[in-house]
């Protein structure tokens, strides 16, 4: 679906690759779980023999197995959002940047719709507006929104995981693929793994630093050397002191379990995208982190079945 909309629309993309590197006989057991799960839920996965993965990759180090996830690619970000931005407006949609939402008001239940009290500064008068439905896509602020419709039994407790990134300068070494580390179970995050932009350009991120403010966007510099020993591991050769604090995001998550999904009982927290029970045409998306980009159109689609089917 992202594939043919970017060829469609010339959205710049490169269908690069994953690898997931074990490097011992118990994170091999953890790809073959991570395997055997991406089965069932049509995700296509694959093993690639050591002498090929060398051949391929060769400053990249791995011991025991590697799980290469052939579909996974990078887009131009700025560019798909644009596109969005565009194909919204051009479909008749209003765009209200630097806008606050101060309240939510269900009138009747939704049934008659939903009250929303807008602001655009402190202080200002606030501005309201009545919609026919009701879809909370907040990112960040998507639960505390919610709760502010539910009851306080259906309400939640946002978490925010801060993933602090960092750049590397030196030519070499430069690995075409993403590679990351084995998942650990129960892990918050998937390690600090090799990252690439639409240049070519390696970076390393996110870690996973867990804080109270959603708006903490500094990168924390005592976390850099954990980080290095972690990329040592699959990438020896990388040149330590080209290894600098870049950014930080933060990602909104539903609790402090599992980043990684390989059945049932394993922690694992999955995006909650539902139609919300005893309110007319309100659908919640909370803990929308990443891959929420890539994976939005997909997002979009069941949106609308829940909203219209």
């Amino acid at each position: 679906m992202m594939y043919d909309l970017c060829e469609k629309q010339k959205i710049p993309y490169s269908n690069c690759k994953k690898w997931i590197l074990a490097q011992d006989e118990q994170q091999h057991k953890e790809l073959n779980r991570t395997h055997e799960f991406a089965k069932t839920i049509g995700v296509p996965t694959h093993f690639v023999s050591l002498e090929t993965a060398r051949l391929r990759e060769p400053d990249v180090h791995v011991r025991e197995a590697v799980l290469e996830s052939p579909t996974t690619g990078i887009i131009d970000s700025h560019v798909f959002m644009s596109y969005l931005e565009d194909n919204f407006i051009s479909r008749g949609g209003d765009l209200a940047c630097h806008t606050n939402v101060v309240s939510v008001t269900p009138l009747r239940s939704g049934s008659y719709g939903y009250e929303i009290e807008t602001t655009t500064e402190p202080g200002a008068v606030p501005f309201v507006i009545t919609a026919e439905s009701l879809i909370n896509s907040a990112g960040l602020a998507a639960v505390p929104l919610s709760n502010s419709v539910l009851p306080p039994n259906r309400q939640m407790k946002p978490y925010y995981a801060k993933g602090s990134y960092y750049s590397y300068s030196s030519p070499m070494p430069k690995p075409k693929t993403l590679v990351y580390p084995a998942p650990t179970a129960g892990a918050a995050g998937l390690g600090t793994h090799l990252t690439l932009d639409m240049t070519g350009a390696i970076r390393f991120g996110p870690d996973v630093e867990w804080v109270e403010d959603p708006n903490n966007l500094l990168v924390n510099e005592e976390r850099l050397g954990r980080a290095l020993d972690e990329i040592v591991t699959y990438l020896p050769s990388i040149k330590r002191e080209k290894v600098m604090p870049d950014y930080a995001g933060i990602r909104p998550k539903l609790g402090k379990g599992s980043a990684v999904a390989r059945g049932e009982g394993d922690g694992f927290s999955d995006f909650y995208i539902k139609k919300e029970p005893g309110f007319e045409a309100f659908i919640n998306l909370l803990g929308i982190e990443s891959p929420g980009l890539t994976s939005s159109l997909a997002i979009a689609d069941m949106v609308h079945d829940l909203l219209y089917n």
